[in-house]
């Protein structure tokens, strides 16, 4: 097992979010990541630094003008010379119709909501976890790592409600889409399995319409929760792509025997698809503590999640993304890595 982290991740620091009609205080912090780091420390796990892969591979996902806007924005807004706040924030919401004249044109038409500033330091850690993730994607490409090896990606921000050309949900590059599509230069089937609290809306739009990568999702259902316009079951792809987006969403109150019966069903997805790589986007949000749950996982049942993840003895990339009560990421990641690790 290989994990990756870099400490550029941590210099992403929101000051705050609009969700549901107040401002809210920020849960995607550089603490998630500190904690998230102690785990492997606890276990004598190493962790590596990733290295630089460049932009090639996500431009091959995401817009050029999006991703300059994500690099440039911030730069932009302060050099307006008004009171404009310390981030990139926007209260209008515009993605249609835009000439992007202006950088507050630009925020209308690349945030798609209010939970994805952007400050001062934001593109080097946005940056930075797409490069983390694609440090294990390059890995296999090279074959640098046993064929059938498990690799963990502490990623920071996390990716999978990034859309090709906006922002959302403390997400701003498809980190999963990003790597999914590079291990297509090699590998011929790729599977995205989504156990986050949220549906991975952004994944979900950028194969919808390819049958090549698999997305199947297990998530709280989507009625009145983010991403709230997306990953209903009838959601199931289109063109040649119609039956290889396979959605889960779980009732609000789902115990963690019912979690497990929807993951069992994604699993078989998986299994039938007979992919040459896993992507596994984790969310520790599922978590019966954290504030984003809707449904009751013990932090021993993350060791049955990575158990049940090992026995598709298939290569293994994990993102970790979702995950907001702090005091417990290191002790769930550790659980999760024990059943990796156990025979």
């Amino acid at each position: 097992m290989k994990i990756y982290s870099h400490e550029n991740q941590k210099l992403h620091k929101p000051k705050g979010y609009y969700s549901r009609g107040k401002m809210r205080q920020p849960q995607e912090m550089p603490e998630r990541l500190v904690e998230l780091l102690k785990a492997p420390e606890v276990m004598g796990l190493k962790v590596t630094d990733a290295k630089e892969i460049g932009i090639d591979p996500i431009l091959a996902i995401h817009d050029f003008g999006y991703v300059d806007f994500l690099k440039h924005g911030y730069d932009e807004w302060t050099a307006l010379g008004e009171e404009m706040g310390e981030e990139v924030q926007t209260s209008i919401y515009a993605s249609t119709n835009n000439a992007g004249l202006g950088i507050l044109a630009k925020a209308a038409q690349y945030q798609a909501d209010g939970s994805a500033p952007i400050g001062k330091y934001s593109w080097t850690s946005i940056y930075w976890s797409a490069q983390t993730a694609l440090n294990a994607a390059d890995a296999l490409l090279k074959e640098e790592i046993p064929q059938n090896d498990i690799q963990i990606c502490l990623t920071r921000p996390a990716g999978h409600h990034a859309r090709k050309s906006s922002a959302g949900g403390f997400c701003y590059l498809n980190n999963a889409a990003i790597i999914a599509q590079h291990l297509r230069q090699k590998f011929q089937k790729i599977a995205i399995i989504d156990t986050d609290m949220h549906h991975g809306q952004g994944i979900q739009e950028i194969f919808y319409d390819r049958k090549d990568v698999l997305y199947t999702s297990v998530h709280g259902s989507p009625i009145n929760f983010y991403p709230v316009v997306a990953g209903h079951e009838h959601e199931k792809g289109q063109g040649e792509g119609y039956g290889y987006n396979i959605n889960y969403p779980m009732p609000h109150g789902t115990d963690e025997k019912g979690f497990f019966s929807y993951v069992d069903k994604a699993l078989e997805n998986v299994t039938l698809f007979n992919p040459d790589v896993v992507v596994h986007v984790l969310g520790f949000d599922v978590y019966k503590d954290d504030p984003q749950a809707k449904c009751y996982v013990s932090t021993q049942g993350f060791m049955a999640l990575a158990k049940k993840m090992k026995a598709l003895n298939k290569p293994i990339i994990v993102l970790v993304e979702g995950g907001y009560c702090i005091e417990k990421l290191s002790e769930n990641l550790q659980a999760f890595l024990s059943g990796f690790i156990s025979e």
